[in-house]
This record gives C-alpha cells, structure tokens and sequence, in this order.
C-alpha cells in the first residue's frame, strides 16, 4: 500500500474516533440558548496585509503572543508548552470569501489553522498538520454536531505542477510548510468550495450537508492560530491524529501569515439572530454603518517619515529650519551651562587655594615660634 495512501487512511480512521476534539467549539454566548448581543458585520472587502502592518483594533489577540516581519507577515509561534497564539476577528462575515496566504507550521503535533466559526458553532476549517509535507484538511461542522466524521474531514493532496486530479496521491506536490500558499474559502448560501493555490479541491452543497442542517449558514468570525494538538496532555486519539506527541525542545515552531482577504457578501451594522433555528433565512440584517468597516476605512496612522514627505517644499524648508534653530538653541543652552559651571569651578577652585595658602601660612608660622608654636598647632 503507497505510503500516502496508508496516510489518508489512517487520519480517516482517526477521524472516525474523536470528532469531538477537534472541533474549535467554543462561544461566549449561543443564540440557540438564550438571547446574544448583535455580531459586528464586516460589510465590505479588506485586505489585511500583515507585511505592513499589525492586525489593528479589529482584531482580538488570544493565547500567546505575535511578530511581525516585512518579509513573512505575522508569525505564530509556539516556543513552549502552554503556547497556543491566535487572533479573533471582531468582525463577522455572513457568507463571504476568505483568502490566506500561509506558510505552514512544521513540527509533528504542530497544527496551523485558518477557521470560520458563529456564535452558534457552525464552522468551517482549514487545518494543517506540521508532520504532513503532502496533504492539507479541510472540515466543517454546523451547530456544533460533530457525528459523521467520514463526510465531514477531507484530506486532499497539495496541487502539483502535473496534476489537479484530487484523487491522485502519488501527483507532483508543493509542501505547505516549505512556502507560502493561497487556501482560500468560498461560501454561499448554496455551496462551500475550498481551493488551494486557485485549485478547486472541495465542494460541499447545501443539500449534502445532511440536507442543510449541518451546513454552516450563521455569521461567522475568523480566527488565524497555531496550536500544540499533540501536546501530551490531549487525549491519545487527539495526540496520533497530530501526527505524534510535540517535543517543544526541537521548536520553535512558526506559522507565517503574510495576508487574509475577506470578503463578506452581505452589509449592513449588524447581523441578528431573529430566532433559535440556527437557519440563514433568520439572520436579520440590521441597517446601518459598519463600525468595523469605518475602522478600516480610516488612513493609517503614517509614520513621523511618511509626514514629513508628505509636505510641501516650502513646509518642509520650514520643518528644517524650526529643526536646525532647536538644535542651535540646544548647543547655545549647553554651552551657556557649561560656561556658569566652569566659572563656579573657578570660584571654587581660588576659595580651595586661598585657604590652602592660608593653612600653610599659619604652619609656618607656628613652626618658626619653636615648640611653644607646635603646641598650638
């Protein structure tokens, strides 16, 4: 049996055992359960381009901490046991497109993940595992139901150079950890394609989502991270399905993002639950502006360079002239100090002599009078 092949049935078989862990289900408030504040809708396309800039208040740093690089974007790393760095959109996207450029995590047990997810845990993933130099998974869930594990997780071989048939394993691949690759999502009302590098891998249909009821259909936020799934504190089936246990002695271990377009095809304020089905046809879409799209609306704050180029010539003649007068004024300012302190060393120095003189004088005197002047001394 080819080796990839044994590969893609082992994770199969894994994936039959522990559905429950590896879905990312978690939410500070259901609205299947009880009544939620409004999602913050997104309501237009942005490019988040993590070369240039830090995420910015639209995003939520969670687990650990992020670098950032003008050549790699931002970098998720796990340094040690406990390491698990992620960040939350604020935002939310109801149906919409998610572009990611990422260079994986290498590492056996390291995970890197791109993740689409509602309040009422519908979910749509990309997951990498770090010990996995051909394949990629993706996974969706709808309101946290995480039976039928088979359908669900997919793993497809990284496109090659010779061939796009997603049932060829042994075709020429690129390895997500060794590069930057595009992963993107598409999602509607209908279907969900993912694609890897402009391939089309997957298409799940509304209707073969267990006829709908698990399609993801709600507002979802996205969240980019890195997390140790074969750290030995996770259950064996968790551990095996990351490839093995993490040995944080051989890291660190790094996922780099240099960008995430979103796209979301709805607009408005905010998105609102009008009841507890969980359906796309109950999501009311509250009219308004977008506080998340007038964030991002707004110029980046420029740095005290791109000001001063950004003037005219005749302000930046005068920029330079305020900037050459401070620093004449400072050198006139210290040599004024410097002066008043030499002339106070000087004072102190003629009272040092004159008393010195005048000690010695006394001496001399005192030694010229005999012993009667030594016993004065």
């Amino acid at each position: 049996m080819p080796c990839t092949l044994s590969i893609l049935l082992i994770h199969t078989l894994l994936s039959l055992l522990l559905p429950l862990t590896l879905a990312q289900t978690w939410t500070s408030c259901n609205p299947l359960n009880g009544t939620c504040p409004a999602d913050t809708a997104l309501s237009t396309n942005h490019t988040f381009d993590f070369t240039l800039a830090q995420p910015g208040n639209t995003w939520n740093l969670t687990a650990g901490a992020i670098s950032y690089s003008p050549t790699t974007g931002a970098a998720f790393t796990i340094n040690q046991k406990g390491d698990s760095p992620t960040i939350q959109s604020k935002f939310y996207l109801f149906f919409g497109v998610v572009e990611v450029w990422m260079q994986a995590a290498t590492g056996k047990g390291i995970v890197s993940s791109i993740v689409l997810q509602s309040d009422d845990l519908d979910e749509i993933d990309w997951e990498i595992i770090g010990s996995n130099t051909t394949h990629v998974e993706n996974n969706y869930y709808g309101k946290g139901n995480t039976t039928d594990a088979v359908a669900r997780a997919k793993w497809y071989p990284m496109p090659g150079a010779n061939s796009t048939d997603n049932n060829n394993s042994s075709a020429s691949s690129s390895s997500p950890q060794d590069g930057f690759h595009n992963y993107t999502t598409s999602w509607t009302q209908e279907k969900l394609e993912w694609y890897v590098d402009g391939s089309l891998i997957r298409t799940l249909k509304y209707e073969d989502a267990n006829g709908g009821a698990s399609y993801p259909q709600t507002p979802c936020q996205l969240r980019l991270g890195i997390w140790p799934a074969g750290d030995p504190s996770n259950n064996n089936y968790t551990v095996a399905w990351a490839g093995g246990e993490v040995d944080y002695k051989k890291g660190p271990y790094t996922m780099n993002v240099k960008s995430a377009r979103v796209t979301d095809f709805s607009s408005g304020k905010e998105y609102q639950y009008g009841d507890r089905t969980g359906s796309w046809q109950s999501i009311k879409t509250i009219p308004g502006n977008s506080t998340s799209q007038e964030t991002l609306s707004k110029p980046p704050e420029k740095s005290l360079k791109q000001q001063f180029e950004g003037l005219s010539k005749g302000g930046k003649i005068g920029v330079a002239v305020g900037v050459i007068g401070a620093a004449v004024l400072a050198l006139a300012g210290l040599w004024a100090c410097c002066a008043i302190q030499r002339r106070k060393g000087r004072k102190e120095a003629a009272l040092a002599d004159a008393a010195y003189e005048r000690d010695t004088a006394e001496l001399l005197e005192y030694r010229a009078q005999g012993p009667k002047g030594w016993e004065k001394i």
